[in-house]
Parts: C-alpha cells; sequence; structure tokens
C-alpha cells in the first residue's frame, strides 16, 4: 500500500486529488526524505566564502565560525520550542486519557496530531542544524593553516577588508553601480591602503592580489 510521507487528513480533497496524491507517494516520500534544510558544502564553499567578499584565509575561517555560532544559537532556540511542544504533548496526552467530552477528545486528539508533525520536523531541522555546524568545523580546520590569529577577529580585518575592497573596485561595472556606492567603495579602499601603510602590512596585502590589481594600486611603491 502506497504511503504519504506525512499524515494529511484524506476526507479534505476531492475523490480524484486524493487518489493523485497517493500515486504520486513513493516520489513524495523520496523528495520528502532528500529534500534541502540548510546549506550544502558546495554553497558553503561557493556562494558563502567567496574569494570576493572573503578573499582570504582568515576572513572565510572567520566568517565560517559566524555562521557556524549563528547554527549553534538556532539550535538552542530550537530546542526550547522542542521542549514546550513535548509538554504540550504530555498535557494532551493526559486530556485524551481522562476526558468524557467528545469535542474536547476530538480537539485534543488534532491537536496531539499537530504537535506530533511539529516534533518530526523539529527533528528533522535540528538534525540538519548539527550537519551544518560539523560542515563548518570541518572547513574552519581546513583553513586553519596557522597563519592567523584564531582567537581575535579584528586582527585579519584589516589586511582582509582593504583585498576585498581592491578586488571589488576593480570588478565595479558603473552601470550597474550607483555614484554613491561608486564613491563610498572607492573612499574605503583609499582609506583602507593608506591604514595598510602606517600598520606596515602592505606586504601582506600585495600578497593577496593579483599582480595587476597591485600595480593598479601601486602597492609596488609602498
Amino acid at each position: 500500500m502506497k504511503t504519504l510521507p506525512v499524515n494529511i487528513e484524506q476526507a479534505l480533497f476531492p475523490a480524484e486529488c486524493w487518489e493523485t496524491l497517493v500515486n504520486l507517494a513513493p516520489e513524495l516520500s523520496h523528495a520528502y526524505a532528500a529534500r534541502q534544510i540548510f546549506r550544502t558544502e558546495t554553497e558553503a564553499r561557493v556562494s558563502v566564502l567567496d574569494d570576493i567578499h572573503y578573499p582570504t584565509k582568515a576572513s572565510k575561517y572567520w566568517q565560517a565560525l559566524r555562521e557556524q555560532m549563528v547554527m549553534l544559537e538556532q539550535l538552542v532556540l530550537a530546542s526550547f520550542e522542542y521542549r514546550r511542544n513535548e509538554v504540550q504533548l504530555r498535557r494532551l496526552r493526559a486530556t485524551l486519557d481522562t476526558s468524557q467530552d467528545e469535542f474536547e477528545i476530538d480537539d485534543a486528539q488534532i491537536n496531539f496530531d499537530e504537535c506530533l508533525f511539529k516534533q518530526a520536523g523539529m527533528r528533522t531541522v535540528a538534525a540538519d542544524r548539527a550537519r551544518e555546524i560539523g560542515m563548518w568545523s570541518m572547513l574552519k580546520a581546513e583553513l586553519n593553516d596557522g597563519s592567523f590569529d584564531t582567537d581575535n577577529v579584528d586582527s585579519h580585518q584589516l589586511v582582509s577588508y582593504t583585498t576585498q575592497f581592491a578586488l571589488r573596485a576593480a570588478h565595479a561595472n558603473p552601470a550597474t553601480m550607483s555614484s554613491g556606492e561608486m564613491d563610498n567603495l572607492a573612499g574605503q579602499l583609499q582609506t583602507a591602503v593608506k591604514r595598510c601603510e602606517t600598520q606596515g602590512v602592505v606586504a601582506q596585502l600585495r600578497a593577496n592580489l593579483p599582480a595587476n590589481i597591485a600595480q593598479q594600486l601601486q602597492l609596488e611603491n609602498l
């Protein structure tokens, strides 16, 4: 017998619609099991830790740490919701066991079934959050080659931000950016390069940039 991956009230549908769903049960079960919840490793590497916004290993590492902590914080919040749902399940079970009122029992059963559905969803989401936390841990370990400080985020930001500004400026398209955006980027880049000079980290900046962009910024003379 074909079974849907979730419990749905058959009376909700005309007969032909229900038959369509039942016939699609194997496909829907596969889709439900294989559905994406949070980010894949490919998305993390290509979409999140892209080479323009996070051009250095240090900047990628610290962004990975931020993403990991967001997942952890959301997992904590989810655990509170799970506990509240468990209390509701116990309360509804007590009602089902003791009530003599037909309508109260029906109402409690509906709420109980809904809580079971929420519980299953919470477990699935929590498992995928845990998976992504592990993924960010793997990426952090891969990025952490000992060349940067993993205790103080500010220690890498000057070189990383200046590198980012230089790459963005090199790829900037005046046709798609407003004059204000162009001026803002130019101001950030100019200020950051000067700060690199005063802090003696121009060599680190130059090492992170393609030679043609370093030449445009005249870093070879600094």
